[in-house]
């Protein structure tokens, strides 16, 4: 795990909005410029107070900050948390290795390619997720999906 994560006013301040609406306390807040959305990490307690009746939380904050909202829910463990990140349900298993040059990377293998779409996302958005989180929280460089029947 990282020493220390820091965050910046914009990323305080929607912490901050997050709870007044949802009243669910937010772990971390990541603005991911590449995908333009905002990532909201919180407990597996509170995800169903994150995400508010219907989706209404998500939906009122997506309206005041005119952009993307996701929640993820938060784990210390890393395989966990990259399944949280993905479409888990079509995931058979998560494998970290190391390279040859000493960094980390966590293999995610699918063993149905149908399911692929899923769990990539449009544009690549799930695995993008996956990537910024993993590499914030722990020493793993890329996580990369792969298809074994």
């Amino acid at each position: 795990m990282p020493n220390k994560i820091t965050w910046s006013s914009q990323e305080l301040e929607l912490m901050a909005l997050f709870q007044r609406i949802s009243g669910a306390t937010a772990k971390d807040c990541v603005v991911d410029q590449k995908m333009n959305r905002i990532i909201f990490l919180v407990s597996a307690d509170e995800i169903g107070l994150a995400i508010g009746k219907k989706g209404s939380c998500v939906k009122t904050i997506e309206n005041m900050i005119k952009k993307p909202v996701e929640i993820v829910v938060y784990s210390n463990d890393p395989i966990q948390l990259i399944k949280n990140a993905l479409n888990k349900k079509y995931i058979n298993e998560v494998r970290l290795s190391e390279r040859l040059d000493g960094s980390k990377i966590a293999v995610v293998v699918l063993n149905n390619p149908k399911f692929q779409g899923a769990v990539v996302g449009l544009g690549g958005k799930n695995a993008e997720r996956a990537r910024l989180l993993i590499r914030r929280y722990f020493d793993i460089a890329d996580v990369r999906i792969v298809v074994q029947p």
